[in-house]
């Protein structure tokens, strides 16, 4: 009994090795170089095919972004902030010349008496 045991075990396990030798003897299928070049181009296509679906994908979320954006941030407010600026840098600059005008006015009208020496 014990040497049918035996021989079964051994039977399996020779059984598994010759499977597994065998499966590595096998070839792998050999592509010509013809087959690689149109299996390559294949893949190429379907590369350049996922990349411009990304490319395509990533302009839209930048347009979309954009888009939010430039609903948020007025044009028309920026315009008007600048244009009041300006209009009170313009103020400015008239009153500071009002008041050189003025300082000289009186000034000429003052009368200076020279030193004499």
């Amino acid at each position: 009994m014990q040497r049918l045991v035996k021989t079964i075990v051994l039977g399996m396990f020779l059984a598994a090795v010759f499977s597994a030798v065998n499966a590595a003897e096998q070839p792998k299928p050999r592509l010509t170089l013809e087959q690689r070049a149109d299996k390559a181009r294949i893949d190429s296509e379907r590369i350049e095919q996922l990349q411009l679906e990304k490319a395509r994908q990533a302009a839209k979320t930048t347009s979309a972004r954009e888009e939010t954006i430039k609903q948020q941030t007025n044009p028309q407010d920026w315009e008007v902030q600048q244009k009041l600026k300006a209009q009170k840098q313009f103020d400015e600059r008239e009153s500071r010349e009002q008041k050189y005008l003025q300082e000289a006015k009186e000034a000429a009208a003052k009368e200076r008496k020279i030193p004499k020496p």
